[in-house]
């Protein structure tokens, strides 16, 4: 079975807008049980889980207490929170693989926090199931599109 271009586009609005308004919990509630967010170096956009350096690795426990952890006042990288405007484009969807649904998208998503702004540019790979309750995300990959986290430093959100 192969989900529309347009229900799978508006399954990526709604978890920007998610981002955005930094309901960051609902946002890990997106994910499955067995749900996983990768984030590759930008030297290895290719990279391969447990075998390359990853930015962020995290499976659906880490990644439920990462969003615990940015809501916090003591994450500092992010007291107060940065606004963030995440805009996604080109969504493809195929045809289901082993009971998941493989989604591509790009994106660019602005950070702005204490007078400067950051432009993060890349692409996104998921793996998405369907439930009850409508979709979920068993796995997503953001790549960034940049060689080097100069001038940005670090990545303190989530892509």
């Amino acid at each position: 079975m192969k989900l529309s271009r347009s229900d799978a586009e508006d399954f990526l609005i709604q978890e920007a807008a998610l981002l955005d308004s930094w309901k960051l919990m609902e946002w890990a509630d997106l994910f499955t049980e067995d749900g996983e967010y990768l984030v590759p170096a930008t030297d290895d956009p290719e990279g391969k889980a447990g075998k390359s350096l990853f930015l962020i690795y995290d499976d659906r426990h880490r990644l439920g207490e990462r969003a615990k952890r940015l809501l916090k006042p003591t994450a500092h990288a992010e007291f107060p929170h940065s606004r963030t405007r995440h805009m996604i484009s080109n969504v493809v969807t195929a045809e289901d693989s082993d009971g998941a649904i493989p989604v591509t998208c790009n994106f660019v998503v602005f950070r702005s926090r204490m007078e400067v702004t950051n432009i993060y540019p890349g692409h996104a790979e998921y793996l998405l199931v369907k439930n009850g309750d409508g979709l979920r995300i068993r796995s997503k990959k953001a790549v960034l599109d940049v060689d080097a986290l100069r001038p940005h430093g670090k990545i303190s959100i989530i892509l």
